[in-house]
């Protein structure tokens, strides 16, 4: 059987292995786990600024696109002036996933955005951030521990008979968070569908469904303000990576 291509979206990233210490390409090995064991076949996907044009020779080549956690979106994308907590930004990596997340859910791939992959669905339907969280709710239990999950399990409140519902399996759903960042206005036909126990942040966002009467326009665009790669008990890559399974249209290679 063909296995479902999942194309993910890396981090760029000054990095050190071995004797070297360079800008590298990343991607989380949590995150490749993940849909490997859902059953998808990982494709990385870097920034490639030929393809913000034509971003489509790259979904030709996947059935499910994953944007993935990593740095600050440049606020110049939702037209603001960076916080001082706004640090370490990369356009190069903005511009490609915006142009990339547009094209898909104009061919109708399912898409699945995770923490700051999230946010750039939001970005791009032309919505805006809260740029530090602390400022608004007083307070950092998003982000407990930089550069760890430790301690951050909080409950999402999901809303029933939604997407973000169904992936997740219920609609009181652990999680775990690392973000300092989170939704402002929404973007252009996008919904909240899963609200934090902790404050009330939008922790789960998906497309409008499909007004009554009228055939469905997406099978499925999710972002989740939460890690479930970090969550071996979680199913919403499994329920994603199934969605790219059965809506896949490409052609396998002989």
């Amino acid at each position: 059987m063909d296995r479902p291509v999942i194309g993910m979206c890396t981090a760029l990233e000054q990095a050190r292995w071995s004797v070297w210490d360079q800008p590298a390409l990343l991607l989380a090995r949590s995150y490749v786990d993940a849909v490997q064991l859902a059953g998808g076949l990982v494709l990385m996907l870097p920034p490639d600024s030929r393809q913000i044009e034509e971003p489509e020779q790259v979904l030709d080549l996947i059935d499910g696109l994953v944007l993935t956690g990593g740095a600050d979106i440049d606020p110049t994308f939702y037209g603001q002036a960076a916080h001082a907590e706004t640090v370490g930004t990369v356009p190069e990596r903005d511009q490609f996933e915006i142009a990339l997340v547009n094209a898909a859910i104009e061919r109708e791939l399912p898409v699945l955005g995770i923490c700051r992959g999230m946010q750039l669905i939001n970005v791009a339907r032309g919505g805006t951030l809260r740029q530090h969280l602390p400022e608004h709710f007083g307070h950092g239990e998003h982000r407990r521990v930089v550069g760890s999950f430790d301690g951050a399990e909080h409950d999402v409140r999901l809303r029933e008979g939604t997407l973000a519902a169904r992936a997740a399996g219920e609609t009181e759903h652990e999680t775990r968070s690392h973000h300092h960042q989170g939704i402002d206005r929404l973007g252009e036909g996008l919904v909240v569908s899963g609200h934090s126990t902790l404050d009330d942040l939008a922790e789960a966002i998906e497309l409008s469904p499909p007004t009554h009467g009228t055939p469905p326009t997406q099978r499925f665009v999710l972002g989740v303000q939460w890690h479930p790669e970090a969550d071996t008990a979680s199913r919403v890559i499994g329920a994603f990576v199934a969605e790219a399974a059965r809506a896949s249209t490409r052609v396998p290679a002989p």
